[in-house]
């Protein structure tokens, strides 16, 4: 056999992007990582690397400066990023949903005037919809924008903007935020009554025209990215920072879930990122650690734990490029990211535990990289929605699908 997690069918352009991300995760990521995780040191040669190799603008259609590649192309090369380091995939991810939303719901102004500047990593984005009391309940966020008929400069509606937002990744260095915020448009579904706004700041910490960015959250894991709250203080802005324009007024609700469709597929690439880094640390360990006068690998119990490790690898890895090639496809993927980040996460926890077991007291030395993913997998369980979000979001499907005439 050959070695787990390769995808079939894939262009020579892919296999090319794919082979060249991966050497770069090779020889500039994982030398690195772990110093700089340990550090919490926000790499910035490595992100500089990534905006010449045209990182930022990978799904970016081709006439607004981007490659123009698929979600398959995206995910495959954030597996080969999380592998070397979770937290620079963090670096892309809300980035990449922003320009997603903004290719496929924004304005042409909107498209013109910010898809170059993503393109290029110049203007980064991040993606804001929880608050702090309101976790995967996105219909209880209090972060409002209140309507000013005709108040804007040129005489069009402006919006005033006030509350808290919650785990901005890249909030500080993102000079873009897509931003779900309750409008009371007057429509009769509450999902109706959300609007996404694109709020344009200064990267930075601290306080510029009503937009506050207090500081970076200290994590267990995922570190040298920043992970921000936002304030929102009467932050006024024209009608035209709606995503989408007018037409896009009460359709934030549905926009952000179209982007948390494509954030999911994420999550599992990066899951499957980590577990397979888990998996080469484990396999490589097994081999090398000797006890009873052979490798520990010839023992039964660490080759079965081999065995499980890497089907699990395997199945997450399946689930994830079917996910992606669903939409792909211009089909709905809801219940596919959402099997596919579920199963990728759940098993990402698992076998990054058992390569952590395999190292025995090493793994428990910060000496070791193990330690690093054993703190990074925990964070796959709960991004983009928890596993009980996930299996809430399957069972409803099938449920309407295999619903029983009574």
């Amino acid at each position: 056999m050959g070695r787990i997690a390769q995808t079939d069918d894939l262009t020579d352009v892919q296999r090319d992007i794919l082979a060249a991300v991966r050497t770069f995760v090779d020889k500039e990521i994982l030398p690195f990582a772990t110093e700089l995780e340990h550090a919490d040191e926000y790499p910035e040669s490595i992100v500089a690397s990534m905006k010449e190799m045209g990182l930022f603008g990978i799904t970016v259609p081709e006439q607004y400066g981007g490659l123009g590649e698929s979600l398959l192309t995206y995910a495959l090369v954030v597996e080969e990023i999380a592998r070397g380091w979770m937290s620079v995939a963090g670096v892309v991810n809300t980035h990449f949903i922003v320009a997603y939303l903004i290719g496929r719901h924004g304005t042409a102004d909107q498209r013109s005037r910010l898809l170059p500047r993503m393109a290029t990593g110049e203007l980064r984005g991040a993606f804001s919809m929880s608050e702090p009391g309101c976790g995967s309940d996105v219909a209880a966020i209090t972060t409002r924008a209140d309507r000013e008929v005709g108040g804007g400069d040129d005489g069009d509606d402006a919006y005033v903007l006030n509350g808290q937002k919650m785990w901005l990744t890249n909030g500080a260095r993102a000079g873009i935020v897509a931003t779900l915020v309750k409008t009371d448009e007057g429509a009769d579904s509450v999902y109706r009554n959300m609007t996404t706004f694109l709020l344009e700041k200064e990267p930075g910490f601290g306080t510029h025209d009503g937009i506050t960015i207090p500081g970076s959250i200290d994590k267990l894991g995922y570190k040298g990215i920043e992970t921000t709250e936002m304030i929102l203080a009467d932050h006024r802005v024209p009608a035209a920072a709606i995503l989408g324009g007018a037409d896009g007024r009460g359709q934030g609700f549905y926009q952000m879930m179209d982007g948390v469709e494509v954030g999911r597929v994420n999550v599992a690439a990066r899951a499957c990122g980590i577990m397979i880094r888990a998996f080469e640390l484990g396999i490589a360990y097994a081999q090398t650690r000797r006890t009873f006068g052979r490798p520990i690998a010839e023992h039964q119990a660490i080759a079965f734990k081999l065995a499980e490790m890497a089907t699990k690898v395997e199945a997450g890895h399946l689930m994830m490029v079917s996910a992606a090639r669903k939409k792909d496809s211009g089909q709905r993927n809801d219940v596919s990211a959402g099997m596919a980040k579920y199963l990728a996460s759940e098993y990402c926890h698992e076998v990054t535990t058992e390569a952590f077991r395999i190292h025995g007291g090493y793994g428990y030395s910060k000496e070791y990289e193990i330690e690093r993913l054993y703190r990074e997998a925990p964070f796959m369980l709960i991004g983009e929605g928890t596993s009980e979000i996930q299996k809430r979001i399957i069972s409803r499907a099938l449920l309407r699908e295999y619903e029983t005439p009574r």
